[in-house]
């Protein structure tokens, strides 16, 4: 008998009928894994990894590493956070899957998922209130409700390019290189995007390449990052306040252990500002973006004296005047923070070296890629290896790749494709018993992982047992609801600077795709306010039956 033919009244019969299926072996995927378990719920989990750790499976180029220091970057559970400590003050992408692997041993979570194997396909059973979900492996189940957790970075975007399949080296995107690594040593190594993976692997390639080309299309903004290794001494020292930072991290804007001064740029002097500049730049880490002066992503004004200092202090660092203009630009490309800064170790050193080019494709555009390399508009540049650190189809693509079929026969990447509407980035409106983590529309984009993962972990499982609990076989948000989150999503972003700036928080990245926020950028306090509010007047986005 073949998949398609199999009856899904024989699956209920034979493997019985889940009450959550998760989709998603990362940090949310877990969390939810863990605490619907603990709550009597049955519930499994598919990971298309072959272990754990969702995008820090994936995500093992070089150099790839956390922009959250470790002591935040986890569960703050005290049983597991006790008996645990990161080697580095920003972990790389071994060290997570390192943490993964000791929460799996405490946790015991790897009986109750399904590795290897991807969703594609998920239709509700109107009827029986149930979602019947298959995947590439042949493999049925079914679930009461589905939670997906593929996270805001699960679908690589490699953008068009003629000759994109010629090349002869080798090619891969940072979101899916080689698990057993990539030498490229000697090699002459072509790196398209200048986000977070592109420092990343110019810094460890620079190394060793013969030569490196960085096609840029908007500099990054990067901030220092102040790397640490950590010894035994150290380590004890960052966990006498563990408990505290994370409680900051729940009531912060961005859900790290830090937030915004409670004054504008222009309430103090310039030499107070300039002091607090410095000892910022010095400690490193976000805490120029997300524990600067509160008006630094509201006023142009404030923004601008913020850019200005990042620029000087790149500049003392980029010696080539060609270099530094094209990295550290006079004038900003974009207000500072409007994109996700980087944070760099040696990036504005590297790009110092004779071996490391940069080419700005809006003055010297990609035309096609040849087998022996990059043709641009000035000529060809050859290479051995070809990076593709170009991003994600962010917040939605992972879950659009799923054909996910509601009420009416809809499927959800219909409905999204013209204009993206969720309640709160959980729910959507005629797709009932489904509900996400790290949605669209949620503050996914803004946040620490780990911190979503919990916080808005808690929401949908506190909400999915209340369905039950109830007696309720069924929820689903109103039109209503999600087309007022929508508006309220889109009225707090254009209070800001970020629609000035083409990112990947609003979409603009993707060609085709319309612009729209995808990541609520009210910070963490305001969406658990709204969520309050929801559940205070008796869960009135939803209807439960």
């Amino acid at each position: 008998m073949t998949t398609a033919s199999i009856d899904p009244r024989e699956l209920d019969e034979t493997n019985g009928v889940l009450d959550v299926l998760v989709v998603g072996g990362g940090f949310a995927g877990l969390y939810q894994l863990d605490q619907l378990r603990s709550r009597g719920f049955s519930v499994k989990v598919v990971e298309a990894g072959d272990s754990l750790g969702g995008i820090w499976y994936w995500n093992c180029y070089p150099g790839a590493r956390t922009d959250s220091t470790g002591q935040i970057y986890q569960y703050s559970r005290e049983d597991l956070w006790k008996d645990w400590s990161y080697d580095e003050l920003y972990p790389s992408w071994a060290g997570v899957r390192d943490y993964f692997a000791y929460v799996d041993r405490k946790l015991d979570l790897s009986r109750d998922i399904i590795f290897s194997t991807r969703v594609t396909s998920a239709d509700f059973d109107g009827e029986r209130n149930q979602w019947t979900v298959r995947t590439d492996t042949g493999r049925m189940l079914r679930a009461r409700s589905v939670v997906i957790c593929t996270g805001f970075g699960a679908k690589p975007h490699i953008p068009r390019i003629n000759g994109l399949n010629s090349f002869a080296g080798e090619s891969h995107h940072t979101a899916l290189w080689p698990q057993d690594g990539l030498d490229m040593a000697g090699k002459r190594v072509g790196i398209i995007g200048t986000g977070s993976s592109g420092v990343q692997v110019t810094q460890e390639a620079a190394a060793d390449a013969e030569q490196i080309t960085i096609f840029q299309r908007t500099p990054n903004l990067a901030l220092p990052m102040r790397q640490q290794q950590l010894t035994g001494q150290l380590k004890e020292k960052l966990k006498e306040n563990l408990p505290e930072r994370f409680a900051q991290r729940r009531r912060s804007f961005a859900g790290f252990d830090m937030d915004f001064i409670p004054k504008s740029v222009f309430e103090v002097s310039d030499e107070e500002r300039a002091d607090t500049y410095e000892r910022m730049w010095a400690t490193g880490g976000f805490e120029l973006w997300l524990a600067n002066y509160q008006d630094i992503l509201l006023d142009e004004r404030a923004n601008r004296i913020m850019y200005d200092f990042w620029r000087n202090k790149v500049r003392q660092r980029v010696t080539d005047p060609v270099k530094a203009e094209k990295l550290a630009p006079m004038d900003p490309p974009h207000p500072f923070g409007t994109k996700r800064p980087s944070l760099e170790q040696n990036f504005y050193d590297v790009v110092n070296q004779e071996n490391v080019d940069i080419v700005d494709v809006n003055e010297d555009p990609i035309e096609r890629i040849t087998p022996a390399g990059v043709q641009t508009k000035s000529g060809l540049r050859e290479f051995d290896i070809l990076v593709f650190a170009t991003g994600f189809d962010a917040n939605r693509g992972g879950i659009t790749s799923i054909d996910i079929r509601g009420t009416n026969d809809q499927l959800l990447s219909h409905k999204w494709s013209e204009r993206l509407d969720t309640f709160m980035g959980l729910t959507t409106a005629g797709f009932p018993n489904l509900m996400f983590v790290y949605g669209p529309q949620s503050p996914a984009g803004f946040c620490n992982g780990p911190t979503c993962a919990e916080v808005q972990g808690e929401i949908v499982v506190d909400f999915l047992t209340h369905v039950r609990d109830g007696g309720y076989q069924r929820f689903e948000t109103s039109e209503d609801a999600e087309q007022s989150w929508t508006a309220h999503v889109e009225e707090v972003f254009h209070m800001s600077l970020f629609p000035r700036a083409k990112s990947w928080y609003h979409g603009a990245n993707i060609p085709g795709k319309p612009s729209q926020m995808l990541n609520y950028s009210g910070g963490l306090p305001s969406y658990f306010d709204h969520w309050e509010e929801n559940v205070a007047a008796g869960y009135k986005a939803f209807t439960l039956s």
